[in-house]
């Protein structure tokens, strides 16, 4: 029963059949196909791919996924790829043996060209020796370098990888000494063995265990803000001394922004993935093994980067905290501590008779990217920025337990996301933390090509007419990204030991394999001919593509068999435990 002051609450009026309303609130037929591709895990942007069969002449037009990997653009295809990069996590974490391919015998072949190479390099040495005309000599090298030529070219085609001489690069290389900073305390330093399997324990009770580790790597503090730290029905005050709802507008945003650090929250974005890079380097170094990790890079509600990782093995918490606070990464560029140009008043011109820019009042040129990083080899020089990391939290995590399928989910809960959406702003304070941000970003160089180099005075590396700085189209400028520009998913070389196209065929074989209606695991498939057929990319208006809605529709009914095909074949197998997959991956 309502109160007197409370309007009472009406049910809606039915809508007349045939009117306006009526019509407006039936689904839209296009959307309905959409959804229901993406229900059945269809790709909702396929590309048309002609392909010719130059055997038989046979042409026929077939759809490939787009391969999307953010469910904003194609959400079938985010999805199935965030299940591959679980499926590789899963396979690699808790692995009790080396991950290594057996190398290959090389074939005769191959012997023979690489003697055939070696041969010709001796000759091609032995012509100093010998006493021949400027001209004679010059020929007899000419013939060499093309018989080397055909060598290489031949090698190239044979099982073999590599190149038996690497490209002569004669560019000069500036060395930056490797000695530690005095502020930054010493690890240990011992020699990396050659595993990567994690170390085995023995309980109590006499079982072994071999754990592995869930880490999570974030920032420094730029300055206090709003949070609402939970510990079961506990909730910690914030640090402006009130207590937070979940939902609070005011979380992730500073308690001051007067003197919240932006500048040094964009610079650490900007070269997190280097840092997180010199950290692996200095935990394998201290570990004394080559420590394996596989995970995804995310945003904090205060709009820092974090990153959680599933590593392979354990190491001690005491030497994860040790080694984090000992990492920092230098930028050695030129100094910009101080803007020289603002963004809406004069900048600096091209100038086409120096080749450069000019100070836009004197006229007088910048200093050059060549010229201001020769001013960085004297010995007494100080890195343009260190980036540091902060916070380390280490849990250990057993193979088989729900724990592991559960951290598994929580590295790569938002791989279909960008990266800010997880954080979207939703409120007044939010967004004005993430404005402000996003505008200290705007005037910070990324690279040394950047055209923001020229507010601090600097000409960028290979500048070029058209620069305009405040306007660079970096990834780190850009509102998606936020700073980061690095890889969001981060897998060591020897994880599983595969490569996601790898993983992919594992997938395709299995599915082959339950439906020819037999789990041997010894049973292959015959491989085509790669060079039989050629590809093209089809247009949309071609008369032999048709619209993207016909080829949707076959698309989902083609899934829809082949998904009631696998399951009854599933149905019908015998119980095994090569039955690793599910039918929505």
């Amino acid at each position: 029963m309502t109160s007197p002051t409370e309007p009472a609450v009406r049910d809606p009026e039915p809508v007349r059949p045939g009117s306006r309303a009526d019509r407006l609130a039936m689904p839209i037929a296009r959307e309905v196909l959409v959804a229901m591709a993406e229900h059945n895990g269809v790709c909702v942007r396929p590309l048309a791919i002609r392909r010719t069969d130059l055997e038989t002449g046979l042409t026929e037009v077939i759809d490939v996924p787009c391969g999307a990997r953010l469910a904003s653009k194609c959400k079938p295809c985010a999805e199935r790829a965030r299940k591959l990069r679980r499926q590789q996590i899963r396979e690699g974490w808790h692995l009790d043996e080396e991950p290594t391919v057996p190398v290959e015998a090389p074939a005769d072949d191959v012997v023979a060209l690489v003697t055939t190479r070696a041969h010709l390099e001796f000759d091609r040495a032995a012509l100093a020796y010998e006493h021949l005309s400027p001209a004679e000599r010059a020929a007899q090298v000419a013939d060499i370098d093309s018989a080397v030529a055909d060598i290489d070219e031949q090698l190239a085609q044979c099982r073999i990888r590599g190149t038996l001489i690497p490209a002569d690069d004669t560019a000069p290389k500036r060395v930056r000494s490797t000695r530690r900073r005095a502020d930054a305390i010493d690890l240990p330093k011992l020699p990396v063995q050659a595993k990567t399997v994690g170390r085995v324990y023995r309980g109590k009770d006499g079982k072994t265990h071999r754990p592995s580790t869930l880490l999570t790597l974030t920032l420094g503090s730029h300055g206090p803000v709003h949070s609402a730290h939970r510990r079961g029905s506990w909730v910690a005050p914030c640090e402006c001394g009130r207590l937070h709802a979940e939902f609070d507008p005011l979380i992730g945003t500073p308690v001051d922004p007067s003197t919240y650090d932006y500048r040094r929250a964009a610079l650490d974005a900007i070269h997190f993935a280097k840092v997180l890079d010199r950290f692996w380097q200095n935990l394998r170094r201290a570990a004394g093994w080559n420590v394996q990790y596989a995970g995804a890079v995310e945003l904090q509600k205060r709009f820092a980067p974090h990153a959680h990782f599933a590593v392979r093995g354990t190491v001690p918490r005491a030497l994860m905290r040790q080694v984090a606070a000992a990492t920092y990464h230098q930028v050695w560029w030129p100094h910009f501590d101080a803007l020289v140009y603002d963004v809406g008043g004069k900048v600096p011109t091209w100038s086409a008779e120096i080749g450069g820019y000019c100070d836009p009042s004197t006229g007088q040129p910048l200093t050059t990217w060549q010229a201001a990083l020769d001013a960085l080899d004297d010995e007494h020089a100080t890195p343009a920025d260190v980036i540091r990391l902060g916070r380390v939290d280490a849990r250990g995590i057993e193979h088989g337990t729900k724990d592991a399928e559960r951290a598994i989910r929580y590295v790569t809960k938002y791989l279909t996301k960008d990266l800010v959406d997880n954080t979207h702003p939703r409120t007044d304070p939010q967004q004005a933390h993430f404005d402000r941000l996003h505008a200290e970003l705007a005037v910070l160089p990324c690279s040394p090509t950047c055209a923001n180099w020229l507010l601090y005075g600097v000409q960028p590396d290979a500048a070029k007419p058209g620069m305009v700085p405040g306007r660079c189209s970096g990834k780190v400028h850009q509102r998606t990204t936020l700073g980061f520009t690095g890889r969001r998913v981060l897998v060591s070389r020897q994880w599983s030991g595969k490569t996601l196209a790898d993983h992919r065929a594992d997938n395709r074989a299995w599915v082959r394999t339950v439906l020819a209606g037999a789990l041997a695991d010894d049973e292959t498939t015959a491989a085509e001919d790669p060079n039989r057929y050629s590809f093209e990319l089809a247009r949309p208006e071609d008369p032999d593509v048709d619209s993207l809605a016909k080829r949707l529709m076959r698309a989902v009914s083609e899934r829809r068999r082949w998904h009631t095909e696998l399951q009854a074949a599933l149905d019908t197998a015998p119980p095994t435990g090569t039955a690793h997959l599910t039918l929505a991956a």
